[in-house]
């Protein structure tokens, strides 16, 4: 599929709300990929259970807003009919004008060096789409199956907790999917803020080795990936959640500019998404 039919074809029936890809009711048999990365506590005065579901439930709800869904687990691609909200369509600026700059480089099997940067856009671009508990936009639909590349690590406190998320762009995209990884853990045996550094941003050149690997598995190419994390301390008395999710959705209606196919985001950047679609709505 092209992305212009990938595209016109990831719409789905409600009006403000975006759904899960998969539910009755879209434009085709597309769907767009939407990245976030948060973490959430909370006192840890009730039981086990209950505080990994609310340390949970806060990760979910803050920064990008994918609270109240059910949230189900799937693998980690971005097939030939998917495509990747900040990416593809309503582009990052940095990632439409091309200022964005590597953080560093992996080389593939074949000898070609591979850029990775940063995955913060991205991460922006799926906040300006959801908006967050306190402003809305188009969140998904209250109650919808969402499939989601997910992990999550709860742990009580005092510890520092991170997740990471990478995201690998297939050279060929007629034939091979981009690529997800998800990690999540915490670092209590690491006392001083440096080495916790040192240790998430090694992970990060990990992450972008361990998609070279699943590329060379699978016969793909990667021409670039996005990584990074989101970490926090968790002080004693506190349990703590971090989250890694990229949920796989249809777009509500009314995040189509007005007149205008949904293929046309994919000339448009982000803030002339906003300025199309949020005009007057403030």
């Amino acid at each position: 599929m092209d992305l212009d039919d990938v595209v016109d074809g990831a719409v789905g029936p409600f009006e403000e709300y975006c759904d899960g890809y998969g539910n009755v009711g879209s434009s085709g048999l597309g769907y767009v990929s939407v990245l976030k990365l948060q973490t959430g506590k909370v006192k840890a005065d009730m039981d086990v259970v209950l505080e990994n579901i609310v340390s949970y439930d806060r990760a979910e709800s803050l920064g990008a807003y994918v609270g109240q869904i059910n949230m189900v687990a799937a693998s980690s691609f971005n097939g030939l009919n998917g495509a990747v909200w900040g990416y593809h369509m309503a582009k990052e600026e940095s990632i439409a004008d091309s200022s964005i700059k590597p953080l560093f480089t992996k080389t593939r099997s074949d000898g070609v060096e591979v850029p990775v940067y940063s995955v913060e856009p991205l991460l922006d671009a799926g906040k300006r789409l959801f908006g967050t508990s306190q402003e809305k936009r188009f969140p998904l639909l209250p109650g919808a199956h969402v499939n989601c590349a997910v992990k999550d690590h709860t742990v009580q406190g005092p510890t520092s907790i991170w997740c990471a998320i990478a995201l690998a762009i297939a050279e060929d995209r007629t034939k091979d999917s981009n690529l997800f990884i998800e990690d999540a853990g915490d670092s209590k045996e690491i006392i001083e803020d440096e080495q916790r550094v040192a240790y998430l941003d090694g992970l990060m050149h990990n992450i972008a080795m361990s998609i070279v690997r699943c590329g060379d598995d699978s016969g793909v190419k990667y021409k670039k990936i996005f990584v990074g994390y989101k970490t926090e301390w968790i002080p004693e008395g506190y349990v703590g959640c971090a989250l890694t999710c990229a949920p796989y959705v249809v777009l509500a209606k009314n995040a189509v500019p007005k007149g205008k196919p949904a293929s046309a985001m994919l000339s448009m950047k982000l803030s002339e998404w906003e300025s199309s679609v949020l005009a007057g709505t403030a």
